[in-house]
């Protein structure tokens, strides 16, 4: 089974498949605009050289997010950087 874990904790390389998105309303909104919606897989392609934020592949399009708009987005882990 694979582990459910925050968006943030995604190392570069990992990826998962988008279980549950929470957090406030027009937040959420606009992630699901964006494409991030439950079901979508993603991919954290790296983090900035202070390591906030990180550059996402959602739906074949790249998102740079911060960690603090996406702990209560959470991704059931599969495979990635050893």
């Amino acid at each position: 089974m694979n582990e459910l874990v925050a968006l943030p904790a995604l190392r570069p390389g990992e990826g998962g498949v988008v279980r549950r998105v929470r957090g406030p309303e027009p937040l959420i909104r606009r992630l699901r605009d964006l494409g991030l919606i439950e079901g979508a897989p993603v991919l954290c392609l790296g983090r900035s050289p202070g390591g906030d934020p990180a550059a996402y592949r959602i739906c074949g399009a790249v998102l740079a997010l911060r960690d603090i708009d996406c702990w209560e987005i959470l991704v059931a882990r599969e495979g990635g950087a050893p």
